[in-house]
């Protein structure tokens, strides 16, 4: 010890530890400063939330889990050009995001060092990927914080009908990030109090897997589907398919050689997308709106209708109402049934899940509930009542079902993956079933896979 104090930058650091940094731990930064700042090193837009607002509670444990220091939360957006959004081109499209998605990395990383210059310390977060993905089987939940939430706490926007925040200048074409700072500032933005969204439904018309509907209904699973072919579960199920073909003409019959392609192109350059046409038609935004106000049937032709007439691929689960969509809304598009290669680790995950994978137009006619008691590795009870398209999941045993379904957990997960059969696992009692069993074919008919 009495050696380390000689060491230059120990004398160094005990002769001058005296002398005042430029933001001390109790003082606070000054607001328009610091927005100055982001905005000089390239950000289109930025917001301040304090760690302690009441409203972003539920997220508090992941940003602190991130970085414990963490006294604000900035938020910056980078805006996209339009034009290479709207391309019904995908290469188009999502070279856009790419160099959005990296330029907002880089303006992060400018701020955090003019920031450490000035004594505070700082995290600056990933926009996008990569993700955590040694979290995808255990948790399901990749990212470390949510940004969409915290956008919106901090004044940069509204959720859209489609599911993304839609900016009141920029409009949907906007990529998030988000900076962790151990200092506090010294006013913080509110949320807006007024949606940008015009509730036009042009995401509803050109969503080509009808995943956005124009009751407010999300499919989850459609989206991910469809537009994540090439990242998360979408590779993984391309990966089985090559594990599972006999031989070279067999894969073929699988894959064709414009998807094989395809797939080593987000390999060797990103991971692409295959749709987001939500984003490209949504007019909301200062700064697009007047377009479609001034000639709504001119925006329609010039922007929407080169994504809706458009002959491609779409992928979908069998059986699922993207399938069902896709030949009644684009009878042009061509439908691939694929797997989405997404299977819960735990009990836990299935019963979360279920609201996500829940395929309305598949549960029409069906009125029933289920109860489900999981035993072994994790002894969970649950309820799940399915009526009038709808469905809800409670912990425990709630009212008199109609279906009741006993099962070893191990087993359960492992019927779900495709790894056990569900007729040999009742045989073995492993799975057990107090009704009448067409409930539980109407019940796996509302999630396919």
């Amino acid at each position: 010890m009495n050696k380390l104090k000689e060491h230059p930058a120990a004398k160094n650091f005990y002769e001058n530890r005296g002398i005042e940094q430029a933001f001390p731990s109790d003082r606070r930064i000054d607001t328009e400063w610091l927005r100055e700042l982001c905005l000089a090193m390239g950000a289109s837009a930025v917001g301040f939330v304090d760690i302690e607002r009441e409203s972003i509670a539920e997220h508090k444990k992941d940003i602190l889990e991130v970085y414990p220091r963490t006294k604000t939360v900035i938020v910056i957006a980078s805006k996209m050009n339009r034009e290479n959004v709207r391309a019904p081109f995908r290469n188009i499209a999502n070279v856009e995001y790419h160099k959005t998605e990296d330029n907002l990395n880089e303006i992060a990383r400018k701020i955090s060092v003019k920031l450490e210059h000035k004594g505070v310390r700082s995290m600056n977060l990933s926009g996008a990927f990569p993700f955590e993905m040694d979290r995808w089987a255990s948790e399901g939940k990749i990212w470390v914080v949510a940004l969409k939430p915290l956008a919106q706490e901090a004044g940069l926007g509204w959720m859209g009908h489609h599911r993304m925040v839609i900016h009141p200048k920029f409009g949907s074409a906007i990529f998030l990030n988000a900076m962790l700072i151990d200092t506090e500032v010294t006013t913080y933005d509110k949320p807006l109090t007024q949606s940008p969204c015009i509730e036009c439904k042009l995401c509803v018309t050109s969503c080509p897997t009808g995943a956005i509907s124009a009751d407010g209904h999300f499919d989850f699973a459609s989206c991910i589907t469809h537009n994540y072919r090439e990242k998360l579960g979408g590779f993984s199920d391309w990966v089985e398919n090559i594990v599972q073909s006999k031989n070279v003409i067999d894969y073929r019959g699988r894959v064709s050689d414009s998807e094989t392609l395809s797939m080593w192109q987000s390999l060797s350059s990103k991971a692409n997308t295959k749709c987001d046409y939500c984003m490209a038609v949504c007019p909301a935004g200062d700064d697009l709106i007047g377009e479609y106000l001034k000639d709504r049937k001119g925006y329609l032709s010039t922007v929407v209708k080169p994504h809706n007439e458009k002959e491609e691929k779409v992928y979908v689960i069998k059986g699922s109402d993207a399938e069902a969509h896709v030949a009644r809304r684009f009878p042009h598009k061509e439908v691939r049934r694929v797997g989405n290669g997404i299977r819960p680790a735990s009990i836990k995950q299935f019963m979360e899940a279920l609201p996500r994978f829940f395929q309305r137009g598949q549960s029409e006619g069906l009125e029933a509930l289920y109860h489900f008691t999981f035993k072994g590795n994790e002894n969970i009870k649950a309820t799940v009542a399915i009526k009038d398209k709808t469905i809800l999941v409670n912990e425990g045993h709630i009212g008199k079902p109609d279906l009741h379904v006993i099962a070893d957990s191990e087993t359960w997960l492992k019927f779900l993956a495709k790894e056990k059969n569900i007729v040999w696992a009742i045989i073995s009692r492993k799975i057990k079933v107090k009704g009448a069993p067409s409930l539980l074919l109407a019940f796996g008919k509302c999630f396919p896979s």
